[in-house]
C-alpha cells in the first residue's frame, strides 16, 4: 500500500492550475465534512437522552414535521400555481402591476410574519379586539398558536418560489398547449387540467422541492409558535441538554430525510421529458370578463394583503410606539453586528465563489464538476445541521491546538476557532456559497473563451488573467452575488444563534430573544430593518428580468 502511494506522489506533477483543483477540492471537503460529523456521531449514542425524547416529544416531531410539510408545500401549490396561471396566461386589472408585487412577500423572512401574525391574532390584538367588539366577549376567537396558522405563515412567505417557477412555465409554453388542446375539443378547464398543469410539472416540482427543503429547514418561525420539529429538537439538545452528539444524531435524521425526498422526487421525474418554448405574447392571453376579472383582481390583492401589507401596517404600528424604547445605542449595536457579519460572509463566500468558477472555467471536466456539484449542496442543508456538524470538529481542533500550544510555548490561546466567529463565517460560507456560485458562474459564461486565449498568448497566466481580464467584466456579477449573500446573512438566524461568539447579537438574533418572551411590539424595529434590506434581491431580480426581457424583444 506504502509502495502504491508512493508511486503515486512521485508520478504527481503539480502544474498552473493545480490551485484551482485544490481550492474546488476544498470547498467540496467543507460541505462534506459536517455530513460525516453527523453521521458519525451515532458512534456515541446517546441514550438517556433518546429515551428521553422517545418518551415526551419523539412521535410529535415525526407527526409535526410531516403535517407542516404536507400542508404548507400544499398551500403554496395552490397559491403559487393558481396566482401564476392568472397573471402569465389571463388578462385582468392590474395584471402586470401582480405580476411582480406577487414576488414581494419573498422578501420576508418567515419569523418576521410570524411576529406580525402573533400580534394580530393575539387576544389584545385587532382581529380579537374587532371581533369582540362587533359580536360579543363570548365569541370564538381563531386561536394565534395553532397548526393551521403556522402552515398559513410559512404558506404565505414561500408561495413565491412555486409562483415564479409555475408562472415561466406558462409564459412558454402553456399558452399553446391550451389552444391545441381546446382545438380538439376540450374546454379551457379541461385543457388546463389535462394538458397545461402536467406539462408544467417539472418547474412546479422544482418550487414545491424549494418549499419542502425551507420548510424542513425553518427554525424561526415554530420557534415562535413553540411548535416542536426537528430543527428546534436540534436546538434543544444542544442548549437545553448540553449534548451535541443527541443533536448530531437529530441533524442526521433530518438530512436523511431530505435526502430521501430529494431522490424521490428525482426519480419521478426522471423518465419524462419536456420541451420549452419562447414566452407568450401580450395579445394572446385569456381576456376575463364580467365578474371574472374583478374576481381575480380580489384574489390577488387578498393573497398580497395577507401576505404583505397587513403584516408590515402591523409592524410600523408596534414600531413607532416602541421607537422612544428601542431607537437607542443598543439598537445601531445589532445594526453594527449584522451589517459587518453580512458585509464579511459577502466577502467570503464571493472570493471562494470566484475561485471555484475560474478554477472551473480552466479545467471543466467532470470530476471538477462532480465536486463543484457536492460544494453546492450545502445550501439544501437546514442551518442547525450546519451548525452543528461545524461546530463539533472545530471543538476539538480548538482544544488539540490550545493543548499543543500550552505545552510546547506556555500559550493559553482559548477557543480561537469557536470563539471568535470563525465558526460562524464557515457555516456562513458552506450554507450560502450555492448562491454565490450560481451567480459568479452565470456572468462567467458571458465572457467569450476567445478572450482567454488572447491573453495567453500575450503572455499572460491563469492568475492575471483572472485579475486583468476577468475581474473588470465580472463586477456587476460579483456585486449582485455579494448583495444575495450579504443579505441572506442578514436575515439568517439558526446558524448565527449557534455559533455566534458570547456577546455578537444581530437583529435576527435580537428578533428570537424577544418573541421568546413574547415582547413583539419590541421586535417590530430589527424585524423592519430585516425586511428592508429582504427587498434588495427582489429588485435585482425584476430589474434582471426586464434586462432580459428587453433583449429577447
Amino acid at each position: 500500500m506504502k509502495t502504491r502511494l508512493c508511486r503515486v506522489f512521485t508520478r504527481f506533477r503539480p502544474d498552473r492550475d493545480t490551485g484551482w483543483t485544490v481550492l474546488i477540492g476544498t470547498a467540496c471537503a467543507l460541505v462534506l465534512a459536517p455530513l460525516l460529523v453527523i453521521f458519525m456521531a451515532w458512534r456515541q449514542p446517546a441514550h438517556d437522552i433518546w429515551h428521553h425524547l422517545y418518551a415526551t416529544v419523539l412521535f410529535d416531531l415525526l407527526v409535526n414535521s410531516l403535517v407542516l410539510a404536507v400542508g404548507v408545500c400544499a398551500g403554496s401549490a395552490v397559491l403559487g400555481v393558481s396566482l401564476a396561471l392568472l397573471t402569465a396566461l389571463c388578462e385582468f386589472p392590474g395584471r402586470r402591476l401582480f405580476s411582480w408585487v406577487l414576488l414581494l412577500p419573498l422578501a420576508m423572512p418567515a419569523y418576521v410574519l410570524a411576529v406580525a401574525v402573533l400580534g394580530l391574532l393575539d387576544y389584545s390584538g385587532p382581529v380579537a379586539s374587532v371581533l369582540r367588539s362587533l359580536f360579543g366577549s363570548a365569541t370564538w376567537l381563531p386561536p394565534a398558536r395553532s397548526t393551521p396558522v403556522i402552515i398559513g405563515v410559512l404558506t404565505l412567505t414561500l408561495y413565491p418560489y412555486v409562483y415564479l417557477l409555475a408562472r415561466n412555465a406558462f409564459r412558454t409554453q402553456g399558452q399553446r398547449m391550451l389552444e391545441a388542446a381546446c382545438s380538439l375539443g376540450c374546454s379551457p378547464c379541461r385543457a388546463f387540467f389535462k394538458v397545461v398543469l402536467p406539462m408544467a410539472r417539472p418547474w412546479i416540482a422544482g418550487g414545491v422541492m424549494l418549499v419542502l427543503m425551507e420548510t424542513l429547514a425553518d427554525f424561526g418561525t415554530v420557534s415562535a409558535f413553540n411548535f416542536d420539529t426537528f430543527t428546534t429538537a436540534i436546538y434543544k439538545a444542544w442548549y437545553g441538554f448540553f449534548s451535541l452528539p443527541a443533536a448530531a444524531q437529530l441533524s442526521s435524521c433530518l438530512v436523511t430525510l431530505i435526502f430521501v425526498v430529494v431522490l424521490l422526487e428525482q426519480r419521478l421525474r426522471s423518465r419524462r421529458r419536456y420541451a420549452e418554448s419562447r414566452p407568450v405574447a401580450a395579445g394572446n392571453r385569456i381576456q376575463l370578463r364580467g365578474c371574472r376579472r374583478w374576481l381575480a383582481c380580489a384574489y390577488a390583492t387578498s393573497v398580497l394583503m395577507l401576505a404583505l401589507v397587513l403584516p408590515v401596517g402591523q409592524l410600523l404600528y408596534w414600531a413607532v410606539g416602541s421607537w422612544g424604547e428601542e431607537f437607542n445605542v443598543r439598537y445601531f449595536g445589532l445594526l453594527y453586528h449584522s451589517l459587518r457579519l453580512g458585509m464579511i460572509g459577502a466577502l467570503v463566500v464571493v472570493l471562494v465563489a470566484l475561485g471555484v468558477a475560474y478554477g472551473l472555467r480552466r479545467r471543466p471536466g467532470p470530476g471538477h464538476r462532480a465536486m463543484v456539484r457536492l460544494a453546492n449542496l450545502g445550501y439544501a442543508l437546514p442551518g442547525p445541521v450546519l451548525a452543528v456538524g461545524l461546530f463539533i470538529p472545530m471543538i476539538g481542533l480548538d482544544r488539540y491546538v490550545s493543548t499543543f500550544l500550552e505545552e510546547a510555548f506556555g500559550l493559553a490561546p482559548g477557543a480561537w476557532l469557536t470563539g471568535t466567529g470563525l465558526a460562524m463565517l464557515m457555516a456562513y460560507l458552506v450554507r450560502f456559497l450555492a448562491v454565490g456560485f450560481k451567480t459568479v458562474d452565470g456572468a462567467m459564461h458571458r465572457i467569450p473563451p476567445q478572450l482567454d486565449d488572447a491573453a495567453r498568448l500575450m503572455g499572460h497566466g491563469s492568475f492575471s488573467r483572472l485579475m486583468r481580464l476577468h475581474l473588470p467584466l465580472l463586477k456587476n456579477g460579483l456585486l449582485t452575488a455579494a448583495t444575495l449573500v450579504f443579505v441572506d446573512v442578514m436575515k439568517e438566524m439558526p446558524m448565527t444563534l449557534m455559533t455566534r461568539p458570547f456577546g455578537v447579537d444581530t437583529l435576527a438574533v435580537k428578533i428570537f430573544e424577544l418573541t421568546s418572551e413574547g415582547e413583539w411590539e419590541r421586535a417590530a424595529l430589527p424585524a423592519l430593518t430585516l425586511l428592508a434590506a429582504g427587498v434588495l434581491p427582489i429588485v435585482l431580480f425584476m430589474r434582471a428580468g426586464q434586462d432580459h426581457s428587453l433583449r429577447a424583444r
